[in-house]
């Protein structure tokens, strides 16, 4: 097979034949936007290191500037996909080595970008896999706007790096929100907790408008616990996307107690829960709330 060498300015693959996202989307004044199916990113933040940065090669678009690693999604595939896939192609990003945090979409109309912003779970070092590459980098946060930065980026990172100490976390009083549908639960408290706690599964995987949070972005992937009481403690539920809590005795004490503990380290933290006298208390220790019907319009 002859591979074609690319045009000017379009990004090179290695290897295998072309993806029919590697295509250029042309605005009606002309501009070239990179991806048939959109384009996504990752910024890699890493707590002590700073966020990974690509120094991208002279013949790229917007060439010698630094940007993240990135590129065109293919089709079909979910923006977080397609920035994960096209970080591990391009700076050898283990996909398992982070965890993703917020999402911001720019939508054009014709095109969109998205950046997936995701902490750096289990520390890595960035190997350069492909040619669209010049260097890869851990830059400080603070050094980051000193770099010469590709234009889309640099409008981006001043909202981004606000954005970066957020941390939202989402705490489920699963009996109140269970007992606000009247759907039988009280015949199966433990049945109807696990259907509840795979939807938060989902969700939380999915996860949460910004504006229902009231942060900048366009989409959080918040920490979702859920405390269980009573019966509903021998519900149980596959995979760890939700950190569950069985109270021993009250679980007003015990949501009040994770409470207490989260907003030393997380913002915002938002307890779901319509008990008057729980939203007080944990108000008190600095969290918001939000009704039981907050949680069921994004539950899946």
């Amino acid at each position: 097979m002859t591979i074609q060498p690319p045009a000017p300015g379009e990004p090179r693959r290695p290897h295998g034949p072309r993806d029919p996202g590697d295509a250029w989307v042309v605005a009606p004044t002309g501009e070239k936007y990179w991806g048939r199916f959109g384009a996504a990113g990752l910024l890699a933040v890493d707590a002590e290191r700073g966020v990974l940065l690509q120094h991208r090669v002279s013949w790229s678009h917007f060439g010698d500037t630094w940007a993240l690693p990135g590129g065109a999604r293919h089709e079909g595939e979910s923006a977080r996909d397609g920035a994960l896939r096209e970080s591990a192609e391009e700076a050898g990003v283990p996909v398992d080595a982070v965890h993703p945090r917020f999402e911001s979409v720019l939508d054009l109309g014709i095109w969109t970008y998205t950046t997936l912003v995701a902490d750096v779970t289990e520390p890595f070092e960035p190997v350069i896999s492909d040619p669209e590459s010049v260097a890869l980098e851990w830059v400080p946060i603070d050094e980051v706007a000193s770099r010469p930065l590709h234009p889309g980026f640099a409008a981006a990172w001043p909202m981004l790096r606000e954005a970066l100490s957020m941390r939202p976390a989402v705490i489920v009083d699963v009996a109140n929100v269970m007992g606000s549908v009247p759907d039988g639960w009280w015949n199966d408290r433990a049945g109807a907790a696990e259907r509840l706690l795979t939807r938060l599964s989902r969700l939380a995987i999915d996860g949460v408008d910004a504006e229902r949070l009231g942060l900048a972005a366009t989409r959080w992937f918040p920490s979702v616990s859920a405390v269980l009481e009573g019966e509903a403690r021998a519900a149980d539920v596959q995979g760890d996307e939700v950190i569950i809590s069985r109270a021993e005795g009250s679980g007003d004490d015990e949501i009040v107690a994770f409470a207490q503990k989260l907003v030393a380290s997380w913002a915002p933290v938002v307890v779901v829960t319509s008990d008057r006298g729980l939203a007080a208390r944990v108000e008190e220790l600095g969290a918001s709330v939000r009704g039981a019907r907050w949680l069921r319009e994004q539950l899946p």
